[in-house]
């Protein structure tokens, strides 16, 4: 499996440990940067290359860092197509996939150790989208909104007086 990965100097040190941990793995994957610590980098130049090489990537998945994960969440969810999770527990990563069909996830370094980061990716990687029929219904509403800008429809409205 081909994954990108990137993130920022407050993730650093966990960024050197899931690169190590994914090769190792036997993953392909494409480091994005940071290259070097740097107290004052900024997550999105990272963070948004990764996501966009995860959309241009097809099959590919992005794992995405920082102190929280939260605005790495946020900027990689700026990408079109991209759907990314934060996780904090392999359960949320694994529904994140299920559920979801995310191909990023974000790990904030400040509130997960590295340990728990590797389940995070392994579960990550290694779960599939169900294709549940209600899971993918709601996928299509929110890639149609994405696209048209109009909201779903509400279920029974017109049965309102």
């Amino acid at each position: 499996m081909r994954i990108h990965i990137g993130g920022d100097h407050a993730a650093y040190d966990l960024h050197q440990s899931l690169l190590t941990h994914l090769r190792e793995a036997g993953h392909e994957v494409v480091d994005h940067g940071p290259h070097g610590y740097d107290a004052q980098d900024d997550y999105p130049v990272y963070v948004l290359r990764a996501a966009e090489a995860v959309a241009a990537d097809e099959g590919s998945l992005g794992v995405v860092l920082g102190g929280s994960g939260n605005g790495e969440q946020i900027a990689a969810n700026k990408v079109t197509g991209i759907r990314a999770a934060l996780a904090y527990s392999a359960e949320l990563a694994s529904l994140a996939r299920e559920h979801n069909n995310a191909q990023v996830v974000s790990i904030g370094a400040r509130f997960t150790t590295d340990e728990v980061a590797k389940q995070i990716v392994d579960t990550f990687v290694a779960t599939p989208f169900t294709e549940e029929p209600r899971h993918a219904r709601r996928l299509g509403m929110v890639t149609a909104y994405e696209s048209t800008g109009e909201l779903p429809d509400i279920p029974g409205a017109d049965d309102v007086h």
